[in-house]
């Protein structure tokens, strides 16, 4: 999770624009690691959320976000960029409860939903 510091006080979780040549996943793994301070990797895609904002002339713009579950591999959260007051990891239930916008608590449940069916599934050695 992210408080980003040029709003007021919002929880969220990572996300941004796809750059050019970039693909989603691509883009993804880049923003947890500029807002987060992390390195991962794709699970798989949790599902995506539509927003409408105001861009800076005014125009109502609509922004397709897609959430993927991922791994941390690497990193420290304390390596996050400058478009990032903090960032924190934090159990299930504390990040649902922090977490600014009900969009992205769904989509924090169902990742919590995937992994525990991913660890219901029999492991293979």
């Amino acid at each position: 999770m992210k408080d980003e510091p040029r709003r007021q006080k919002r929880w969220q979780l990572p996300k941004g624009w796809i750059d050019e040549g970039e693909t989603g996943s691509q883009a993804a793994l880049r923003e947890v690691k500029e807002e987060g301070g992390v390195e991962a990797e794709i699970i798989e895609k949790i599902g995506r959320i539509n927003i409408f904002f105001y861009d800076q002339e005014k125009q109502k713009v609509l922004k397709n976000i897609v959430f993927f579950l991922m791994k941390y591999q690497k990193g420290s959260i304390r390596n996050h960029s400058w478009e990032t007051k903090e960032a924190i990891w934090l159990p299930f239930q504390a990040a649902s409860k922090r977490l600014t916008f009900d969009s992205e608590k769904k989509i924090l449940k169902k990742a919590k939903e995937l992994l525990e069916e991913k660890e219901k599934q029999p492991k293979l050695i």
